[in-house]
């Protein structure tokens, strides 16, 4: 077997950043798209998941194939006044609107929570207000609300933790050159377990 393209499996497996995450929605009226949104969380290390005067009517299991509600915590909270996030966690909107940033250009928070949008719908102006930061993904139109959330998951992922630069040509990086160690990689964001 060629060592050219090999996953590495290590206990640190898969690198991730230091810090932690949330990610939930406003006015999610799916309970299905709760259900994606609460597996890729899991999936992707989110230390708890929210909703913010949500209007679905039960949870939908069958979504949530990794059952990550029996795992990580997750928020029901009735209205923007109840959303109490921790001391320090800076709330990132993501929004299809001309005043936010490219999700490609942004440097997420260490501590983090991502709210998205309704299913048929935008933020509300007052989620708006209040945050910290607003993101927008580089499409044409708007996504399914439990896709975005995946996208703005593996970018944090992507941009926080430590991975090979990608190789000039197509295919993986070199795999004696990666276990050599990671190049070029900012000292704050060591893989989880390391530093």
């Amino acid at each position: 077997m060629s060592k050219r393209g090999m996953n590495v499996q290590a206990t640190n497996w898969p690198p991730m950043p230091r810090g932690y995450f949330a990610i939930g929605a406003e006015r999610m009226s799916k309970a299905l798209n709760l259900g994606n949104l609460m597996r890729s969380a899991h999936g992707f290390g989110a230390s708890f998941t929210f909703t913010i005067g949500a209007t679905y009517q039960a949870l939908e299991a069958a979504a949530d194939t990794s059952k990550g509600r029996n795992h990580l915590p997750h928020y029901d909270w009735a209205g923007l006044d109840e959303m109490a996030l921790p001391q320090g966690c800076q709330l990132v909107g993501v929004e299809l609107i001309d005043e936010a940033i490219d999700l490609p250009s942004f440097r997420h928070p260490i501590r983090a929570a991502y709210v998205l949008g309704p299913e048929l719908g935008s933020l509300s102006p007052p989620l708006i207000e209040r945050c910290d930061h607003v993101v927008k993904i580089p499409t044409r139109f708007c996504v399914n609300v439990a896709m975005a959330g995946a996208i703005v998951m593996y970018d944090r992922v992507k941009s926080l933790a430590r991975f090979a630069d990608r190789p000039i040509r197509p295919g993986g990086p070199d795999l004696d050159e990666t276990l050599r160690g990671v190049t070029n990689m900012p000292e704050t964001t060591p893989i989880r377990g390391q530093g």
